[in-house]
């Protein structure tokens, strides 16, 4: 089967740092004064009956000498220091060494201690269990916590005596919610440690990471004895007004690079539409003129085969005039919403061709451009960038490509000089979505097998700092963002296509030593012998959903 896995070419692709500490990253620029707000960029983060503080100052207890399988990969366990008065430590904080100090911690303190009296927010272990140690020098410890209250995070010392129920706060139960493990971050014999997330995360999801991490002797994770925070605040106020979201485009928009080889460039929705494209209709063959808004599309529904966008198809000019795009018209389409139970903002960032150009393979040292397999009309690409709310600073950013893509730290991201706008590659006829600038392989990078995804820089450029529309923010309430019309055509942005492309493929697979052939013969994407018309940003499992990672 095929994995939807890239690989980049490039030698410099993982970042070494010094072995013996992890370095503090800073982005290039200093932050702006935001517009004035609310609860967004003020430092501290309201619950409902707790509110939180971002700790990202530490003092390193214990970096790990040994990793499983003799990887170089160890990680550092640390404290959180300079906790503002009032505040209680909620667990401790790791990561691997290879990467910049960039992570956190949440403090917390109750909003009103004389509510619930006999049941405060917030409550002492009432002791603790070793989990593990590390040759005397290093013990992990989970915080036992009253009956009703749950514990949210780990601690480390340096030594065996068992550390003070002051150290550490265990949370009531209601303000929780379950987590899960996310990244393996050390393995040390049986003993594994992991990042974890709230289980439910999207737009209306309320779970809110601490920043902690849970460990276990052994590979089950099914048994988690820690939990996440729960955001109970229905007003989300720590969420950027309509203001804010604009100054952190204009701060943080990143800059798009097209291919310089790029045939199929973007467009707005509006000149796709002005220029030719034509709705179908389900046993009518004609085609029907769209108006630039998209009004008289279908609104709503569900996409049931009835309707889909098409080039004309007896205007052969006029089609290819659409497939080349019109990058001067284009634009970024923005949707913000709530990440992470609120504590983060995520600036989803939708940009349109009006035509997906074939794919090029890789076989080994062969490079084989097809003809018309992977071609379809309306291709719909993005990428999110994830601002915590405690101060508006840029974390991290999430790069689709093609049915996957991935979350990149800050840290290594590549930023247009003298600013924190990062730089965004998309890539040749795909259009998929990458941080540095190469040769990235969908498929196996053992055998080098797999579709090709080239990157690059070139006069095809779109600033998504000036050249955007928030086309959506529902936190924010009705009537504050108007949505486009076509944001509600929820049908296909173009015509289910099946290629006549087995044959082709099975030709390529023929021409290779046996020993070779019978390896990649199920590695090609199904999507090259054909696929369903494209859906719009609304229809994708990220409108609501989290990114997948």
């Amino acid at each position: 089967m095929f994995c939807d896995c890239f690989y980049w070419n490039q030698e410099n692709s993982e970042l070494e740092l010094d072995s013996s500490e992890s370095k503090p990253f800073s982005l290039p620029s200093p932050l702006p004064r935001w517009p004035q707000g609310t609860g967004f960029a003020t430092g501290k983060i309201n619950l409902g009956e707790i509110q939180v503080v971002k700790v990202t100052e530490f003092d390193r207890v214990w970096k790990c000498s040994k990793t499983r399988g003799g990887k170089s990969r160890c990680a550092s366990f640390y404290k959180p220091v300079g906790i503002p008065e009032g505040f209680h430590c909620l667990g401790h904080y790791c990561q691997q060494n290879n990467q910049p100090l960039r992570g956190f911690v949440l403090a917390a303190q109750a909003n009103d201690p004389d509510h619930h009296a006999d049941r405060p927010a917030l409550k002492k272990p009432v002791n603790y269990t070793l989990v593990w140690n590390s040759d005397s020098d290093c013990y992990f410890w989970l915080p036992n916590p009253p009956v009703g209250y749950k514990a949210v995070g780990v601690i480390v010392t340096d030594d065996a005596e068992e550390p003070d129920t002051e150290e550490v706060r265990c949370v009531r139960e209601d303000l929780t919610e379950t987590c899960e493990t996310r990244e393996r971050i050390l393995g040390v014999g049986s003993f594994n440690v992991w990042s974890t997330e709230p289980c439910s995360r999207g737009i209306w999801s309320r779970g809110v990471a601490v920043g902690s991490f849970f460990c276990s002797t052994n590979d089950n994770k099914a048994d988690m004895n820690i939990s996440c925070l729960k955001n109970l605040d229905p007003s989300l106020q720590a969420m950027p007004n309509l203001d804010q979201v604009h100054a952190l485009i204009q701060h943080y928009g990143p800059t798009v690079y097209f291919h310089p080889e790029e045939t199929y460039l973007p467009s707005s929705v509006p000149w796709f539409f002005k220029n030719g494209a034509l709705l179908y209709r389900f046993g009518t063959p004609e085609g029907e003129p769209i108006n630039s808004t998209g009004s008289n599309l279908p609104s709503g529904g569900k996409n049931d085969g009835s309707y889909w966008i098409d080039l004309p198809q007896e205007d052969e000019e006029v089609a290819n005039n659409l497939k080349k795009g019109n990058i001067e018209s284009s634009e970024l389409y923005v949707h913000v919403k709530p990440a992470l139970g609120g504590i983060f903002t995520d600036v989803v960032m939708w940009i349109f061709c009006p035509f997906n150009g074939p794919a090029t393979l890789k076989i080994g040292l062969l490079t084989v451009p097809m003809n018309r397999i992977g071609e379809h009309v309306g291709d719909w690409e993005h990428f999110t960038f994830r601002i915590s709310n405690f101060n508006g600073e840029l974390t991290q950013m999430f790069f689709s490509q093609h049915s996957g893509g991935g979350w990149v730290d800050v840290s290594d991201l590549e930023f247009v000089k003298g600013s924190n706008k990062p730089v965004v590659y998309s890539s040749k006829h795909g259009h998929a979505s990458f941080p540095h600038p190469g040769m990235y392989l969908q498929g196996s990078s053992k055998l080098g097998i797999g579709v090709r995804n080239d990157v690059g820089k070139s006069e095809f450029v779109v600033d998504s700092s000036e050249r955007y529309r928030v086309v959506a923010a529902e936190y924010l309430g009705e009537g504050v963002v108007s949505e486009p019309c076509w944001l509600q055509y929820m049908r296909e942005w173009g015509p289910t296509i099946v290629y006549d492309s087995a044959a082709e493929i099975d030709k390529i697979i023929n021409l290779l030593p046996l020993i070779v052939r019978f390896s990649i013969e199920n590695l090609f994407p199904i999507a090259l012998y054909g696929e369903e018309g494209p859906t719009g940003p609304k229809e994708k499992d990220n409108w609501e959903g989290d990114e997948m990672c």
